[in-house]
């Protein structure tokens, strides 16, 4: 019998000001905002709603990250505005 599948991933695309800021990481900073992006793209509802707007705030104060972001109608893809580690 076939192992049951993991959760489904929503694709997860960064804007320009996303990858602006994301040029300017290090490689440690990179990795733990890899591990928040896994987080939001496993289940895209961990971040708070901001007021008003259809984006999402998650902060991981463990590995000190945020990451602004909204996810589509169908939660298939998520899309990454702001990031800061």
């Amino acid at each position: 019998m076939s192992p049951e599948p993991g959760p489904r991933r929503s694709h997860v695309i960064t804007v320009e000001p996303a990858l602006t800021q994301l040029s300017k990481l290090t490689e440690g900073e990179t990795h733990r905002l890899d591990r928040a992006i896994v987080a939001i793209s496993v289940n895209p509802e961990l971040g708070t709603e901001v007021p008003g707007t259809l984006l999402r705030d998650y902060t991981d104060e463990i590995d000190g990250v945020r990451v602004i972001y909204f996810v589509t109608a169908l939660k298939t893809i998520t899309i990454v505005a702001y990031i800061e580690a």
